[in-house]
């Protein structure tokens, strides 16, 4: 049977609080100070702090359901997500600090995206990278978080090992 150990309940609480931390500073500071909708270029041609309001999912996705609709898909993604990164958190492959860190950002992201939908309704984004005309969907510290995690699970953590029983 699987226990989680002390070391890596300290690892995942450590990044998760962290995260969560950053994400909601940095949005109530740029809450503080931008207006909706206000653009302050940061690099030339490259970023911009922007303050939007996103009420849909990643991206904007599902942001043009009807309230009520929107609102239950997201909740079933949500707790399907957090379900799914406390499954991983459990396998014993996923005990490396690697997998352990990258699963903290994206619990600690996650929670950090909730708690904004909690409190405003919508997620408040900031980040906005572009090239030319070409914008990326505006983001913030927890989306982020959300995507170092998953890339690092996918291209550095280790997996389970494959089953290398001999055929006789």
């Amino acid at each position: 049977m699987f226990t989680f150990s002390k070391r890596n309940f300290i690892v995942v609480s450590f990044v998760t609080l962290l995260t969560i931390a950053s994400d909601q500073v940095s949005k109530e500071m740029v809450r503080a100070h931008f207006y909706e909708g206000e653009v302050r270029s940061v690099v030339e041609g490259l970023f911009n702090l922007t303050l939007t309001f996103n009420r849909g999912a990643a991206f904007g996705l599902w942001s043009n359901l009807p309230n009520v609709w929107r609102e239950i898909v997201l909740a079933i993604t949500i707790c399907l997500a957090l379900l799914v990164i406390a499954f991983f958190l459990t396998r014993s492959y996923y005990q490396n600090i690697t997998s352990q860190v990258a699963l903290a950002a994206i619990l600690g992201g996650a929670i950090g995206n909730i708690i904004d939908r909690l409190r405003f309704g919508s997620v408040v984004d900031f980040l906005d990278v572009y090239l030319g005309s070409y914008h990326w969907p505006a983001f913030n510290i927890a989306d982020s978080a959300i995507c170092i995690g998953v890339f690092l699970l996918i291209f550095f953590a280790q997996k389970e090992p494959a089953d290398v029983t001999p055929a006789v």
